[in-house]
């Protein structure tokens, strides 16, 4: 078992740490972490306008009027329906900083660029604007592809000294507009090249072609159950030799699984069905209670059936972060990590739920998540009826227990050696006591 884990090291490392610190991932990473404060806030919103209880609705309906839902429409869609351009924000600081460029002129002449190709939207009397659509989940794989290289000419024309210097006298900010001035002209002049280009092309905009050849491919992929225990897979393993799953998969897989979220979560606030089963909360909430590998069963088997003093000590420790979703102190605490026993069960127990989960919600036993975006944090139940209403947290309950039987007779194993070896010693410093 060393010799394999160790060969799993070797192989993996080098890839793991190629994808979590690549910029461009990391730059995607940031952009969504940027905007999730925002979208959290904006599902409280949806939340209260969804809220499934009579008495609540008829006294909001009393106080607000019929259409009193639309007081909480607004904040969701102020942050929901225009989270590309968080995401953006995000990104670019993040890319600009790598690269050592100035945030705000990263951030401005991305926009600029995304803006420019974004088809306009012409409306009765000849006024024109911006879909809306592109500046929600529609517009993101544009968005992100638009960020990266707007930065990377940024920089090229920066590094080639193609910018205007000002005097020493001229104040900093005002020396720094004009330095990214000409970077910016030709980022914005390559952005509308590839809009009049795409003009002459059947696909009518980058926004229409990046959609259809990338976008709608990916997330077809993405939503699929077999793509989701390739992706679990992937994590266990990587968090079983060392590495830090969640970041490696998460900074591949979640772009997709946020938009299919924002899908839901658009197709909840007008009151259509749900359209998908996997997407972001699937994983986060329904597969990682107790945090990687569905350790709550883990945290529960340690806190109340251990007898042993070193997985007592443990277990007290990791119980409370396992409640939130806090896997860290038991992957390293008892440890997970290169542990033959335990890894069985951390690789197995979030496939089961994987397949049993999409199993419940696919047959209409359970409904999919709604995409109102709670933290990842939410302790489980909680989370399972704020998403799936009470069947939801059902569903949770049952994992839960699943959990906790699945990973009891591996830490009893563990459990009874270290309590005879407690023992042992214990005799041990008896015999010596007795001979002093």
């Amino acid at each position: 078992m060393n010799s394999l884990t160790d060969k799993l090291q070797e192989k993996l490392m080098p890839l793991a740490r190629k994808l979590d610190t690549n910029r461009y991932l990391s730059a995607i990473k940031s952009g969504f972490l940027a905007s999730m404060p925002l979208l959290i806030i904006g599902s409280v919103f949806l939340l209260f306008e969804n809220i499934p209880w009579a008495p609540y609705t008829n006294f909001m309906v009393s106080v607000l009027g019929k259409n009193w839902t639309q007081y909480f429409s607004i904040p969701f869609e102020s942050t929901f329906d225009i989270m590309t351009l968080f995401v953006m924000i995000g990104m670019a600081k993040s890319l600009g900083d790598y690269y050592k460029l100035n945030p705000i002129a990263s951030i401005t002449i991305s926009l600029a660029a995304y803006f420019v190709l974004t088809p306009d939207l012409t409306a009765k009397g000849g006024l024109l604007g911006i879909p809306k659509s592109s500046l929600g989940s529609a517009g993101l794989f544009l968005a992100m592809v638009s960020v990266i290289c707007s930065i990377e000419v940024y920089r090229l024309v920066t590094a080639k000294g193609w910018t205007i210097k000002m005097p020493d006298s001229v104040p900093l900010n005002v020396a720094e507009s004009f330095s990214s001035l000409i970077p910016g002209m030709m980022v914005i002049l390559l952005a509308y090249i590839v809009r009049i280009v795409f003009q002459f092309t059947d696909y009518g905009s980058a926004q229409a072609f990046i959609y259809k050849i990338l976008q709608i491919p990916l997330l077809a992929l993405g939503s699929t159950l077999p793509a989701q225990l390739i992706a679990q897979l992937f994590e266990s393993v990587l968090w079983s030799v060392g590495i830090h799953g969640g970041n490696v998969v998460g900074s591949v897989m979640d772009p997709i699984r946020m938009t299919l979220m924002a899908q839901n979560a658009h197709a909840f606030s007008i009151g259509a069905h749900i359209p998908n089963i996997i997407q972001y909360q699937f994983g986060a909430l329904f597969i990682s209670i107790g945090g990687s590998g569905t350790t709550i069963g883990l945290a529960i088997a340690g806190f109340f059936f251990m007898k042993s003093r070193q997985y007592k000590a443990i277990s007290r420790v990791s119980f409370v972060p396992a409640l939130f979703n806090i896997s860290e102190p038991m992957i390293f605490g008892f440890p997970i990590i290169l542990n033959p026993i335990l890894i069985i069960p951390f690789i197995i127990t979030p496939l089961l739920m994987t397949v049993l989960t999409y199993f419940v919600m696919a047959t209409g036993i359970v409904p999919p998540a709604s995409g109102v975006n709670i933290p990842w944090t939410t302790p489980a139940i909680i989370s399972g009826f704020l998403v799936s209403g009470w069947r939801g947290a059902v569903w949770q309950a049952i994992e839960v227990a699943l959990s906790t039987a699945i990973y009891y007779p591996f830490l009893h194993v563990l459990d009874q050696r270290a309590l005879k070896q407690e023992q042992s010693d214990a005799e041990k410093s008896k015999t010596v006591d007795a001979a002093n």
